[in-house]
C-alpha cells in the first residue's frame, strides 16, 4: 500500500468530520468555539484518529461506525496540547508550526478551549445520532477505554511525572519509561483498543491490537524525543530543543540518542509482531509503526 495517499485520504475524512461535528464558531459563545477550531485545524497529521479507523479495518468491523469516535480522540489529543502548552506547563509559544492557542487567545479562553473539547469528546462518543449503530456494551468499553487512559491512570498521571522530573539529574529508565507510556502511548494505546472494540474484537484479535497498541505507543514517543534534538522548529512544527533546554526526562537523555533510536526500532519491531495474526487487513497498522520510527515531523 501507498501510506502517503492512505493518510491523506484518511486526514480528509477526518477533517470533513470534525467540520461537521464541532461546534460552529458562530454559535455562541464565539471566542471559545473560534479557539476550539483554530487548535483542531492547525494542523496535524491524526496519527491517533487514523489508528482508530485502521485497527476497526483490521478486525473486519464498519470504519464508518468508528469515525465519530475517532474525532473524539483528536479532540481530546488537542485539549491536551493546548493545556500542555500553557505557560504553567511547558510555556510553548509554537505548535503545529502555528501560534499556541493561549498566545492568540489568551490563557483563560485556551484553558476553556481545552476544557470544551475534551468535554464535547465524550459527548460525540455517547450521541445516539451516530452510536446507534454500535453494541452497547462495546460503546461503554470503548468510553471506559479511552476515560481510563485520558486520565491520571494514563495522560494526564504522566503529564504529572513528566512535569516532577523536569531539571532533576537522577531520572531512572523506569520513570522515563512510565511518563513515556502514560503521556503519550496511553492515548495511542486507546485509539487502536477502541477501534478494534467497535469493529468487534475479542480474544487474539483484541489482545494483539492491544500489544500493539502498547510498542507503537511508546515508539512514538521515542521518536518525539530524537525530533527535538535532530530535528528543526520548521520540521517538527514546535520550538526544537525545548526538552533539552528544559531538562526534560526522555529516552535520549537517559540513554543517548543511538541507543533511544535502538529502542524505537525494537519497539516498532515488537507491534508488527503482535500483528502476526491479521492478513493484509492490518498492512495500514504495519506501515504506521514502520513511519512512527522513520518520519522526519
Amino acid at each position: 500500500m501507498d501510506l502517503k495517499i492512505y493518510l491523506k485520504e484518511q486526514c480528509a475524512c477526518i477533517d470533513s468530520a470534525l467540520d461537521r461535528f464541532l461546534p460552529n464558531d458562530t454559535e455562541l459563545p464565539h471566542s471559545v468555539h473560534t479557539a476550539m477550531r483554530y487548535s483542531i485545524f492547525a494542523g496535524g497529521k491524526r496519527v491517533r484518529p487514523i489508528l482508530m479507523l485502521a485497527a476497526c479495518q483490521a478486525v473486519g468491523g464498519d470504519v464508518e461506525r468508528a469515525l465519530p469516535a475517532a474525532c473524539a480522540m483528536e479532540m481530546i489529543h488537542t485539549y491536551s496540547l493546548i493545556h500542555d502548552d500553557l505557560p504553567a506547563m511547558d510555556d510553548d509559544d509554537f505548535r503545529r508550526g502555528n501560534p499556541t492557542n493561549h498566545k492568540v487567545f489568551g490563557e483563560a479562553i485556551a484553558i476553556l478551549a481545552g476544557d470544551a473539547l475534551l468535554t464535547e469528546a465524550f459527548k460525540l462518543i455517547s450521541d445516539p445520532r451516530f452510536s446507534g449503530g454500535c453494541a452497547p456494551a462495546g460503546l461503554l468499553a470503548v468510553i471506559h477505554e479511552i476515560a481510563t487512559c485520558a486520565g491520571s491512570y494514563g495522560m494526564v498521571g504522566g503529564q504529572v511525572i513528566d512535569m516532577e522530573s523536569e531539571g532533576k539529574k537522577d531520572i531512572d529508565l523506569a520513570t522515563v519509561q512510565y511518563i513515556h507510556t502514560h503521556k503519550t502511548g496511553a492515548l495511542i494505546k486507546a485509539s487502536v483498543v477502541s477501534g478494534a472494540l467497535l469493529g468487534g474484537a475479542v480474544g487474539p484479535q483484541l489482545d494483539g491490537i492491544t500489544r500493539y497498541g502498547e510498542a507503537a505507543g511508546l515508539a512514538f514517543q521515542i521518536a518525539d524525543d530524537i525530533l527535538d534534538i535532530e530535528g528543526t522548529t520548521e520540521e517538527i512544527g514546535k520550538d526544537a530543543g525545548s526538552d533539552v533546554a528544559r531538562g526534560k526526562a526522555t529516552y535520549p537523555a537517559v540513554m543517548g540518542v543511538a541507543a533511544a533510536r535502538e529502542e524505537a526500532r525494537l519497539m516498532k519491531d515488537e507491534a508488527l509482531r503482535a500483528l502476526e495474526i491479521f492478513g493484509t487487513e492490518a498492512d495500514p497498522l504495519r506501515e504506521i509503526a514502520r513511519y512512527i520510527v522513520q518520519r522526519g515531523n
